[in-house]
């Protein structure tokens, strides 16, 4: 199985300053994206150290362990890159007063072999198309989703509720922090959508399959994502990372066609 990676983030059209940060590895299938929360510029800290810190202890892990690490390892690794990188973000956010406080939310992936590990700490998300099969694989960690499992609220009025960003995980606000591991089986053809709620809060699930499902190249379909959310108020950074799932002849032809060749 190879993979293509694209990811797009924008400040919105209400702020100034960016929050969220993403990264990913083609070589070894890393993929990590993160909304940080805290005032003054801490947000943006903790999301580029969540980011950047994760990938590291990863890619680095993967590189040695190579295609033969079973996905029981590749799970423990993912889990130990979160928890250093909670304790690092955790331990800034002690030492400096200016980042008191500080945290953020966390989707992060390993495409290894045919299987997606996948964590997440908060409500960023991850959505998967497979044909015309549209699914959130994601549940956030937040208080409306606490509600809605409850029965409280239907997910019409979440979608209207002035409390639909409290998190009930986030990672550096506590010393160790609970992520949430699913381990999932990657087909051919797969297009895997990791976003920050500056996305989802701006643009319903169907518009979200819509633009998937049309859209023919992973560059195209970032832009598209980014531009509705903005059209549609961005009222929060957007940051989105797209992955699809292709065969060794099919990413030749798609890279052609992304560099523009023929």
């Amino acid at each position: 199985m190879n993979y293509m990676f694209c990811s797009l983030t924008h400040p919105g059209r209400s702020r100034t300053n960016n929050e969220d940060s993403v990264t990913f590895d083609d070589a070894t299938g890393v993929a990590v994206l993160a909304d940080g929360m805290g005032g003054y510029n801490a947000g943006e800290v903790a999301s580029s150290m969540a980011t950047s810190l994760i990938k590291t202890e990863l890619t680095h892990w993967l590189a040695k362990a190579g295609e033969q690490a079973s996905s029981r390892e590749v799970r423990r690794a993912l889990e130990t890159s979160v928890d250093n990188a909670n304790r690092s973000i955790h331990q800034e956010a002690r030492a400096n007063p200016a980042y008191s406080g500080m945290g953020t939310t966390l989707v992060a992936g390993v495409f290894h072999g045919d299987k997606l590990l996948l964590g997440h700490v908060g409500d960023s998300r991850c959505y998967r198309l497979r044909g015309d099969q549209f699914l959130r694989v994601t549940k956030d960690h937040s208080l409306l989703q606490e509600q809605m499992d409850a029965g409280m609220l239907t997910p019409a009025q979440a979608a209207q509720s002035p409390l639909r960003n409290l998190v009930t995980r986030a990672m550096g606000v506590e010393a160790e922090v609970l992520l949430e591991v699913n381990e999932l089986h990657v087909e051919t053809g797969d297009i895997y959508l990791m976003c920050t709620d500056g996305l989802s809060d701006m643009i319903d699930d169907a518009a979200i399959a819509g633009i998937l499902k049309n859209a023919s190249l992973l560059t195209q379909m970032a832009d598209e994502l980014v531009a509705l959310a903005n059209k549609n108020g961005g009222r929060d950074n957007i940051t989105v990372l797209l992955t699809q799932a292709v065969s060794g002849r099919e990413r030749s032809g798609l890279m052609s066609r992304w560099l523009g060749k023929h």
